[in-house]
């Protein structure tokens, strides 16, 4: 891959996912987004989003900069100046590699900024993506019927709690650019998950199965599928986003996904803003 092809999939992985989470804050019902504390702004061709309220200090979170424009101190005292209107507490800052400013760490000292853990990233074109061995659950789109169970599967597989946040997942289903998938055994849904579809990519996110069903294929069918998907919605890349495996272990989120073909592109540093340890003056 050329350099331009790297910086035109970056660029096209990082505005996909930024894109996808705004896309579920923003939606998120009135009363829930109240009860959360949602707040949202596009700030310098990316998206900054506190939810004040988070009960897992996930969904605070800064992402998608440095291809409208470049990443600078003036930038990132934007972002800052946002999540303290917001009285948040903390937020997490997502830039990739290859757009980070050489003055980065005296950028981000200035306001306590830390490093936290890492993620991967990997894309594939849509034509490289192998069906994967499938299982002999049930695999299919989730429609307004199952959306509420499908949200709560979705969180509960993943560990978080479901009140609050279940209204903000339940309302990607109907969404235009989302595509959830669902997985039953009998009928019962055991695991779910989604694809968002933004101009030739196709993002996954959101894929989790229950405890009690895994180790049974249930990833990498809902990778199959929402691969299928993405092809039929005329998408030409995949791309994926999973946590980084300590040194020596492995992770079975990377492993389903190179094993469906995608290709890891860069490991992305993720930096936590704690108002607590901002010590920038104020205004």
């Amino acid at each position: 891959m050329s350099t331009t092809d790297a910086e035109l999939t970056t660029a096209m992985a990082e505005a996909a996912e930024a894109d996808f989470m705004y896309a579920y804050e923003t939606g998120t019902p009135p009363v829930e987004r109240e009860r959360l504390g949602i707040a949202t702004c596009r700030i310098g061709g990316g998206v900054v989003l506190s939810m004040r309220n988070d009960p897992v200090s996930y969904w605070s979170k800064a992402l998608g900069f440095g291809f409208a424009e470049p990443v600078t101190g003036e930038l990132v005292d934007r972002i800052v100046a946002f999540y303290r209107a917001q009285d948040a507490l903390e937020a997490v800052i997502q830039i990739a590699p290859s757009v980070l400013p050489s003055d980065w760490d005296d950028i981000r000292r200035a306001h306590g900024i830390e490093p936290t853990t890492p993620w991967v990233k990997l894309a594939a074109p849509i034509e490289q993506i192998r069906p994967g061995a499938g299982t002999r659950l049930r695999v299919g789109p989730v429609g307004e019927s199952d959306a509420a169970e499908w949200a709560e599967v979705v969180l509960r597989g993943f560990g978080m709690p479901t009140e609050g946040l279940a209204a903000m997942v339940t309302a990607s289903v109907g969404h235009p650019q989302f595509h959830p998938y669902g997985v039953w055994d009998g009928t019962d849904l055991v695991g779910g998950a989604n694809l968002f579809v933004r101009g030739p990519v196709g993002a996954l996110n959101s894929g989790a199965t229950l405890p009690s069903h895994r180790n049974l294929g249930v990833q990498s069918a809902l990778i199959a599928a929402r691969a299928e998907a993405a092809r039929a919605a005329g998408c030409r890349w995949l791309i994926a986003e999973t946590g980084q495996p300590a040194a020596g272990t492995k992770a079975q989120s990377l492993a389903n996904l190179e094993r469906a073909g995608l290709r890891v592109r860069y490991v992305r540093q993720n930096w936590r803003w704690r108002a607590e340890t901002d010590l920038t003056p104020v205004g």
